[in-house]
This record gives C-alpha cells, structure tokens and sequence, in this order.
C-alpha cells in the first residue's frame, strides 16, 4: 500500500473543531464499536464497544459486592397499574414509555410497559418480601436493558434501548437511606474518574431536575470536548414515598407498622459515549487502559527475509504478556504496511504500540509507543513486563490530568445572564452561577442561553451571592451547561 493511503485511514475522520457531532459518528463507525440496527433509536453493541461496557461492569459490580449489595433481576414487562400508584412517577415517564397491548394474537387486559425503569415493580416485590425490621436493609443490583422511546437519538448517548444497572435498596431509617444514596454516588465518581479518567462534579439536582418520584437526587457530570455536559451516573433519595404507594412496611422494633426508606442509584452505557467525547481526538479513540479492549497491540516490522525470526521472537513475548495479565493482540498481518497498522490501531484507541523488528531482536530490545503522547520509549525486553505496566499506570493517570486541565480551562464564572449568554455563544464548557431557587429563573437561563441546571455542587470553586437571572440573593451556586 502507498503512504498516501496509510494516512488515508484518519483522514476519512472529520476533525473536531469542524463539526463535533460528525466526528463522533465518524469515529465509533471507524472504531467498530456499534452499528445501527433496524429498529429505530436501537444500536448493535459490537464486541469492542460490548467489552468496554463489560470492564466498566465488571469493576462497579466488584465494588457494589464489597459493599454488601446482591444481583437480582426482575420483569421488563411492568403492568400499566403500576405506574398509576405514584403520579409523579408516571408523569415524569409516560412521554417515553412504550406499551404492549396485545400478545399472541390477543389483546391485552392491562397494557404492559416496557421497563423505563425498575423501581415500581421493585417496589411491589419488596411489599411481599419485607415484613419486619430483621429483613432490613435490602440490598440489591440489577443489569439489565432499559427502554425510553427518545425522539433524538445518539449512538451510546441517548438511543431507545440502553443497558445500565439499578440499585434499589430498602431501609429502616431515613440516615441509613441517606448514607446509602451518597455511599452509591461516591462509588460512580470513584469508578468514573479512577477507571474512565473522567473529572466530574458532584452535586445534588435542582428540584426541577430531579427523578420523578425522588425526594433528592444527586448525580456527577462531565464535561466532553464541545463543552456540553454528559450526566455520568445519578443517585437518588426516596423517603418513603414509593413506600408508600407500593406499601412497601415493616414492624418495628418497637412494634410499630412503619413504611421503610428506598433508594434507587444508577448508570448505563452512555458512559461508553462519555469515555469517547472526554478523551478522542482527531486521529480517533483514545481509551484508558483501564477499560481498553486491547491494552498493547504488537507489531512485527522487517524485512521478509527476518519475518519468520521476529514473529517468533514477538510470539514469545505476546506469551509473557498474556500471562502477566495484560490485554494484548499481535497484528502479524504480512499484506498490510506497517504505517497502515499504526494509524489504525491510534484511531481504535490501544494505549500501547509495541514494536519489534530484527535489529531490535538483535539488541534485545523493543520499542513501546505511548497513544496520548505519541512518546516513544526503546525497553529491555527482559524487563517488558514491568516496563508495559508501568507506561499503561502513566497513559491512565496522563488522561484524567489532561481531562482535568481541560475541565479547568473550559470552566467560567459568571453573575448575569447576559455573561452566561455570551459564553455559550462564543465559547463552550460549564458557567458557575448563583440562583435564588425559582423555578421560573431556571426556566429563563435555559430559553436565553439553552443552558440547563446540571447540579448544585458539593464543592463549588466559590460561592456566589446573586441570582444571574433576577438579581435577588442567591440560594445556591449552581453549574449551568448545555448537556446531551
């Protein structure tokens, strides 16, 4: 193959600065993460994009186990009834909710629901299984697919049909509920940033932005190369309000008939969009090795004459890797060029390139590429191993300082409407703003600068005094953002 056609590979990439949205499509196309299926709103996960959810899943489900949390799971058929027991539950939902009327040629008594969410057939069981404070708390985690017929939809982001998990837990008083909603939330933000190399923010929602039916909901939120915002994962505070629609009760030790506190915590595959828009760039993915599918990629180079010695050699090593742990794949590929090889595997994101030809056979040598920095580093093959794990440790913190950075530059302060206006007309990133908690002032940011409420952070960067949108005291500093 030509040079030209080994630069040819990225340059089929919109850049971002072009148009964003396009580069995105472009680049999960590329990728190979998803395809589009015939059902509208609905992608195919294919298995790189299917394995980043499943590291993603695999260390959360970990963590949900340390803390003594179960997997169960329940009906994604909810009958109609069901939704009616609490209003603002079912007004918040019905929108999106799809509906079974008829089955096996029959139509339906009780149209059924497609699972929006779990928590009021979950709630129903738990009335049956919950009689005394002995059988408190309830602990437990579903994986499972959701559906909510989106009217616009984006690959990962927003589509018809996503996959998450949903805690659901019962308690006996409101602290125990309370500690468990933030315990679950920190979790996210753990995993989010420790495993995604995502920043976020952690907050609590405005009221108008919280989950149907939740007395409080808190979320993390990050921010993705445009500038919008992506809500990472949310955590929300019941009371006793499904409890008592769903007579969820139990006795008490003092042997009094007592409705038990809820929680419901999730997150889902649009972490998997996320992960994309924080951390590509114009020549593709760039995945944390964390939850890359292939974390090294080697490449045999040389001359056909040494092919068969370095492939040998490189198939001894792709031995010692394997066994150390490490997620690596060999392209040994004789009919396509070498420049082709690099190009792909940076725009598929592998952290790791590693390279070997004859004279570095000859040195007992190999050379280690890094994606995000583009650095190349000659190591004692003796000493891969430990050499690889300790580049793979720099990629994954390298992305979150750099995600950090970038966070930091993109975020503005500001104390008046007509501030926050110019910002989201000529820049992108989050606006730190004071609010006086009306509803109608929240209303007005969104119709004047399109920006919404993402949360009220546990942290702000400082505290501000004055509402942008009426100019009186301000109850709460606020991040407003333009979000997925």
């Amino acid at each position: 193959m030509s040079k030209e056609n080994d630069k040819q590979f990225v340059t089929e990439i919109t850049p971002q600065g072009e148009d964003f949205s396009r580069w995105y499509i472009d680049v999960i196309k590329k990728a190979d993460l998803m395809d589009y299926s015939p059902v509208r709103g609905c992608i195919v996960f294919k298995p790189d994009g299917f394995e980043i959810w499943e590291h993603i899943k695999d260390e959360l489900d970990r963590r949900f186990r340390e803390t003594g949390h179960r997997n169960a799971y329940f009906p994604m058929f909810i009958p109609e009834s069901f939704f009616q027991k609490e209003k603002e539950h079912v007004e918040g939902f019905n929108p999106e909710l799809p509906w079974v009327t008829e089955a096996g040629g029959e139509k339906l008594e009780e149209r059924l629901a497609i699972r929006p969410t779990s928590e009021t057939i979950i709630g129903h069981m738990y009335s049956k299984w919950i009689q005394s404070y002995r059988d408190l708390p309830v602990l437990i985690n579903q994986w499972a697919n959701v559906v909510r017929w989106e009217k616009r939809t984006l690959p990962f982001l927003r589509t018809s049909e996503f996959l998450w998990q949903e805690g659901h837990t019962a308690h006996e008083t409101e602290e125990e509920a309370r500690e468990e909603t933030m315990r679950m939330l920190e979790i996210y933000r753990e995993v989010v940033e420790e495993y995604l190399a995502i920043p976020v923010i952690s907050g609590q929602k405005t009221p108008s932005e919280k989950f149907a039916g939740a007395v409080d909901t808190y979320s993390i939120e990050a921010m993705m190369k445009d500038g919008r915002a992506v809500q990472a994962g949310t955590s929300h505070f019941m009371g006793t309000n499904f409890a008592k629609a769903f007579e969820i009760q139990y006795l008490s030790r003092e042997n009094v008939l007592e409705h038990a506190y809820t929680t419901s915590w999730g997150v889902s595959t649009r972490l998997i969009g996320a992960l994309i828009m924080v951390h590509g760039d114009d020549r593709g993915l760039a995945l944390p090795p964390k939850v890359a599918p292939t974390q090294v990629v080697m490449i045999p180079i040389g001359p056909p004459k040494t092919r068969d010695a370095v492939v040998g050699r490189a198939d001894e090593l792709f031995a010692e890797l394997k066994k150390a742990g490490i997620r690596v794949k060999m392209d040994d590929r004789s009919d396509v060029r070498p420049g082709w090889k690099f190009n792909e595997y940076e725009m598929r994101g592998v952290p790791i390139r590693l390279e070997i030809g004859p004279r570095d056979m000859e040195n007992g040598v190999c050379v280690l590429v890094s994606r995000i920095t583009g650095e190349k580093k000659v190591v004692e093959q003796a000493n891969l191993v430990e050499e690889i794990q300790n580049m793979l440790n720099q990629v994954q913190f390298d992305m979150l300082e750099r995600a950090r950075t970038f966070m930091s530059d993109n975020f503005y302060s500001v104390d008046t409407l007509d501030e926050m206006k110019e910002l989201m007309e000529n820049k992108r990133g989050f606006t730190l703003a004071g609010w006086c908690g009306s509803e109608a002032c929240e209303d007005k940011v969104r119709e004047v600068t399109g920006a919404t409420s993402r949360n009220i952070p546990f942290q702000p960067a400082e505290e501000k005094h004055t509402c942008l949108a009426c100019g009186e005291k301000a109850k709460n500093t606020v991040v407003f953002a333009r979000a997925y």
